[in-house]
């Protein structure tokens, strides 16, 4: 019998979710809504992050572990990248997660965030049939791909069938299918494949109905960029040494949890997912703190497919949206040694 996983959503508000997912979408509600109603209560000695409840998204539940003693940090969990920036925005959080896509799309549209660290990489895979026709990306001529519109992984599967010559209008069917449904949308024949984050890759395969046909990752375009930490212009410009002091901490947790893994693994399985489940997804998850102008070349590479999708109708100015300086400090401080 195929099990749900009880994790939050991916990259967007989704109109059906499982049980778990409208429970998380509810809870992540009652959240936003505190938060804006209260900035108020926010404290110079306490800090609010937001993010979600997966495996690649965890560091920010480690923060306080290298922050000074008379300083707290509250985290609050999301379902999705556009909550979280709602409440940035709001004043209500002084820093979330947010995937490289929706940071790109808020800046097109000239709000105010910039992307002061990374946050996560790869992550994503286009899953089969296990025991099925498709053996190559060109086999999915024809085919039912399960994907959800305007997401990372919309943009990673287009790219993907577009290098092997298929057109994702012409030569096979997009059928949108939410995140969670994917998996039992492919066992029981409803599609023939869908590209998805983890742990939904490593759990079709765990549950003998998938076989991961390939990592959509292109080191010479998009890469395996996938999400990073975001703060407002306001906060860049008023409190540098608080963001410094969030990238700092960010920069420890991720080290830390990477020299840690069985650590990472195990705090993680407690957000939902099962313990086998993420250590077998961990080969496709890496979390990541470190940005540099390479980094911003594939957040470029990413825009313009975003654009060329009619994702986004104009480019960001980059030079915005990201700042590298904090990350740089935190590099030569000497904390990290």
């Amino acid at each position: 019998m195929l099990k749900a996983p009880k994790i939050p959503g991916d990259e967007r508000e989704n109109n059906r979710m499982n049980p778990y997912g409208k429970t998380m979408i509810l809870a992540a509600v009652l959240s936003l809504c505190s938060l804006i109603s209260f900035p108020s209560l926010l404290t110079a000695k306490e800090i609010r992050v937001g993010t979600w409840k997966t495996a690649q998204t965890i560091q920010p539940f480690f923060y306080q572990k290298f922050m000074e003693p008379d300083q707290t940090v509250s985290i609050f969990t999301f379902t999705n990248p556009a909550d979280q920036k709602t409440a940035l925005l709001a004043g209500s959080l002084e820093m979330c997660g947010t995937t490289l896509a929706h940071a790109i799309h808020s800046a097109s549209r000239g709000q105010p965030v910039v992307l002061v660290a990374a946050l996560c990489h790869k992550c994503s895979a286009l899953v089969v049939k296990k025991g099925g026709p498709v053996k190559t990306v060109k086999d999915l001529a024809g085919k039912r791909i399960g994907y959800v519109p305007g997401t990372m992984h919309e943009i990673l599967l287009r790219e993907t069938l577009a290098r092997e010559g298929l057109s994702p209008e012409r030569d096979v069917r997009l059928t949108r299918v939410d995140f969670f449904d994917m998996g039992m949308a492919l066992a029981r024949g409803g599609i023939d494949a869908f590209l998805s984050g983890e742990p939904f890759p490593s759990l079709a395969v765990e549950q003998g109905y998938g076989k991961i046909l390939s990592y959509p990752y292109y080191g010479e375009s998009i890469g395996t960029i996938n999400a990073g930490m975001l703060v407002r212009q306001k906060t860049v410009r008023d409190s540098p040494g608080r963001v410094y002091q969030l990238v700092l901490a960010h920069a420890k947790a991720t080290r830390y949890l990477n020299a840690h893994p069985e650590e990472w693994l195990k705090r993680a399985s407690h957000f939902g997912s099962p313990l086998a489940t993420l250590k077998m997804a961990a080969q496709n998850m890496e979390l990541a703190w470190d940005m540099d102008t390479a980094f911003i070349e594939k957040a470029k590479a990413l825009g313009q497919r975003m654009e060329a999708l009619g994702v986004i109708e104009r480019q960001p100015d980059y030079d915005k949206l990201f700042d590298l300086g904090f990350v740089e400090k935190a590099k030569k401080s000497g904390a990290l040694d």
